[in-house]
């Protein structure tokens, strides 16, 4: 958490005559868009204005949150993000750790800014900013901004609409409260976010019951091909290009897909690998159970990062290449 001057310092700087922006990582998802949107509405409960930025565009089933409509997309609208990043007075980086997260376009205009830093992050080895609070042990990110209101002594501010996005975030982040990283403190304010209004069944519903005929399609093929390896303890999945063009792809349709594998009775490291829609690159997901490390796995091969138990990446090869090589990474690291 952030010291008790840092918190006093942080405090004098949020103040109505100051530009506040509020910035997360490419490709968001629901804990970026839960942690960003939720600052947002604490901070308009101070009487203070605040812009939402992400770099590109975010799912569908996320766009049913308070304010979503405001976000301001830098793939759509440059110039209005980066003047707002230019001009502004206070950056909360939310979700991510180091600059280039946020993508090749809002990256270095965060670099280049004027404006005092303040992340808010469980992302493992974060940059250094003007003030850091990251916490690798926290599940989400929309968590550690309910403890910053907390440090701030402004519970008393939370209302419905944070309490719906910050709770999205967790839920998101925690896979439904199922991973191992979520406490006894996350159910606390789990529950101190319902009291405020946060009503799960409605939020549940809106971000999590949005199947469309062309996801559905994209899983069945999946999940009709899954290659376990290492007797049973690896799961690896796959789609290329033209089959995500086959079945109408929309971004958010294979959310959560990597999951499916690492529910597989004893496996313990799942892989996703997907060609990117229009570069030449593959999007990789790591899920993993345990101590098995694929943040530090990512990182070692294949361009990425993340978390203990969920990493991404991202590789410059042929899927099947991609495929190849991970087979013989993961054979020379794991078990």
């Amino acid at each position: 958490m952030f010291t008790s001057t840092e918190i006093s310092e942080i405090q004098k700087l949020l103040t109505p005559e100051k530009k506040i922006v509020i910035i997360t990582h490419y490709n968001p998802d629901g804990d970026a868009i839960g942690s960003s949107l939720g600052l947002k509405h604490f901070l308009k409960q101070k009487g203070l204005e605040a812009d939402v930025i992400v770099p590109n565009d975010f799912p569908k089933f996320l766009k049913w949150m308070p304010e979503s409509k405001q976000i301001i997309i830098a793939d759509y609208k440059r110039k209005q993000a980066g003047e707002a990043i230019y001009n502004a007075d206070v950056i909360f980086i939310l979700d991510f750790n180091a600059s280039h997260r946020s993508g090749n376009l809002v990256g270095p205009w965060i670099e280049k800014a004027r404006a005092k830093k303040i992340l808010i992050d469980h992302h493992q080895q974060p940059d250094d900013f003007h003030y850091v609070y990251s916490d690798v042990t926290i599940p989400a990110t929309s968590q550690m901004v309910y403890h910053f209101i907390q440090e701030l002594n402004e519970e008393n501010l939370v209302n419905k609409d944070i309490a719906e996005c910050l709770y999205t975030g967790i839920m998101t982040d925690t896979g439904g409260f199922r991973f191992r990283s979520t406490s006894a403190t996350t159910h606390r304010i789990v529950a101190n976010l319902i009291e405020k209004g946060a009503d799960p069944a409605m939020i549940t519903s809106n971000t999590w019951d949005t199947n469309t005929v062309s996801r559905l399609h994209l899983l069945a093929l999946i999940l009709g091909r899954i290659e376990v390896v290492k007797d049973g303890k690896v799961a690896i999945l796959w789609l290329k290009r033209d089959e995500l063009k086959e079945f109408g792809f929309q971004k958010g349709d294979t959310e959560g897909f990597v999951n499916y594998g690492l529910s597989i009775m004893g496996t313990q490291v799942a892989a996703f690998f997907m060609e990117d829609l229009y570069d030449d690159f593959i999007k990789i997901s790591f899920r993993s159970k345990d101590e098995v490390d694929v943040n530090q796995f990512s990182r070692n091969y294949f361009n990425g990062g993340g978390h203990i138990n969920a990493a991404g990446g991202k590789y410059m090869k042929t899927i099947e290449e991609t495929i190849v090589d991970f087979k013989e990474k993961i054979e020379a690291e794991y078990f």
